[in-house]
């Protein structure tokens, strides 16, 4: 059997070929040091902070750590400018950009020689990536947990089509959360992974105690992909889950749906800790995490367990 990382690994300027993905509310500075320090990449997830705060979370992050780390940014952000800026300003090395078009500032921030990334839903959305000059794309399997594709395609369709489709290196997402799930990803044609809901169970993310213990209680098909008339997004169920479905199944109008959602739902639910109330984002593959730990002891069993089946 061969797969290779050699494309993402020296890409990235990493040892370990596992991204942690950039998650509201739970990828702040100490998770990203860490993931990174263990080798891998660690990512600041920047959809929930506002520029001054992610300013502090990338000086904070510099020094905890002297490898390369990366932030997220989804490119709706409204303050998406204001991001940038901080992100230039502050010689990051490495962009994981996110829900919007990758065209808009790729060329700027490669201008500044920053690495960039884009995650995509599909193969059509990877070659306008690599059209646009991203370095590599994240594929992104219907699994997957908070924002999702439209398409609900799931990881053993989406990767090979879009390995097939592009010659930038591709970084599986969605659905992984042990070595094996990344021996599979890494089998059809990825040369890297990106893991999310296992990184939220874990001890460095900021994410508040009752979510991480909602995510390692979660059985098999506790979440469902849902606001598919607005952004698909795949939650826990609970009381809040179940409010949007009801609206849905009586064909609410996208501005009820909106109103129904609110302000700060995510905050409320994955920040706060109100899991009745609160938009809880996780992965499906929540059902077979049952554990929190120390986010390098994580990344370290996922790839000693790759390394052993391979």
């Amino acid at each position: 059997m061969k797969v290779s990382s050699a494309g993402v690994t020296g890409l990235l300027n990493i040892d370990i070929p596992i991204i942690q993905a950039g998650m509201i509310w739970a990828s702040g500075w100490r998770l990203a040091s860490a993931v990174s320090n263990a080798g891998g990449l660690g990512i600041i997830g920047s959809g929930s902070m506002y520029p001054d705060v992610l300013k502090e979370h990338i000086q904070k992050c510099k020094q905890a750590t002297q490898k390369p780390f990366a932030v997220n940014i989804p490119l709706l952000y409204p303050d998406i400018d204001k991001h940038i800026g901080t992100i230039i300003d502050e010689q990051v090395p490495i962009v994981f950009s996110s829900a919007g078009n990758p065209k808009t500032y790729t060329a700027l921030l490669k201008s500044h020689g920053i690495k960039v990334v884009h995650v995509v839903s599909s193969t059509k959305f990877a070659l306008k990536a690599q059209e646009a000059g991203c370095d590599a794309v994240v594929a992104e399997g219907f699994e997957a947990g908070g924002h999702n594709g439209k398409d609900e395609t799931t990881i053993m369709v989406l990767i090979p089509s879009v390995c097939k489709a592009v010659t930038i290196p591709v970084i599986a997402a969605g659905g992984i959360a042990t070595g094996r799930q990344m021996l599979a990803a890494m089998v059809l044609g990825a040369s890297g992974v990106q893991v999310g809901s296992r990184f939220v169970a874990s001890l460095e993310a900021s994410c508040h105690s009752n979510f991480k213990n909602a995510v390692i209680n979660a059985a098999e098909g506790d979440t469902m992909l849902s606001l598919k008339a607005l952004t698909p997004v795949r939650l826990l169920k609970n009381k809040f889950f179940e409010q949007v479905q009801q609206a849905e199944f009586n064909g609410m109008s996208k501005e009820d749906l909106e109103k129904l959602l609110g302000r700060g739902r995510a905050k409320k639910g994955m920040f706060e800790g109100n899991l009745e109330e609160g938009e809880l984002e996780i992965g499906q593959v929540s059902s077979m995490i049952k554990t929190i730990k120390p986010a390098a002891e994580i990344l370290h069993e996922i790839w000693a367990e790759y390394n052993d089946l391979l």
